[in-house]
């Protein structure tokens, strides 16, 4: 029998590591960015990898203004935000080659937004049959990748 191992998820799944409600204030005011896997600003947003990603390449795109609600981002930050989305998607079209996406936005506790107070946009490369049982009988994902290489990978895309 085989046995794949993803301990490093494990705080994640148990809810013993839940992310702070300033995790993306802290990220938009850092200078570090390969240390947060940020792979693009402009004027009023930031694209970040997810560290706790549903599939290889799963990132997430944020407004700099903590704000919960759609509505509440000007037609500027929303235009920019979307601009950044088609970007990003653009960029993993080209570094990894999906079949398709998920783009999706949890507004509220309980539609499952894990940092309610600030909005974010998750873009999802899938591909067929990247889901199967081990999600579900093992609480564990499996990615054929590491973060670094995934952000090297889109990091190169986007130049």
């Amino acid at each position: 029998m085989e046995h794949l191992w993803a301990p490093w998820r494990n705080r994640y799944v148990t809810g013993a590591e839940k992310p702070s409600e300033d995790l993306f204030r802290k990220i938009a005011q850092s200078s570090d960015d390969a240390a947060h896997f940020v792979l693009a600003r402009t004027k009023a947003s930031f694209a970040v990898l997810n560290r706790y990603p549903y599939n290889l390449g799963h990132l997430m795109v944020c407004p700099y203004r903590e704000v919960s609600d759609l509505a509440a981002l000007s037609a500027q930050e929303s235009a920019d935000l979307w601009t950044l989305v088609n970007r990003m998607v653009a960029a993993l079209k080209k570094a990894m080659n999906p079949e398709g996406f998920n783009l999706g936005i949890n507004l509220g506790s309980a539609a499952g937004a894990g940092v309610p107070l600030h909005l974010h946009v998750h873009v999802v490369p899938r591909w067929p049959n990247d889901a199967n049982f081990l999600t579900t009988t093992g609480t564990t994902r499996i990615h054929p990748g590491d973060l670094p290489s995934v952000y090297a990978k889109l990091l190169e895309a986007l130049t």
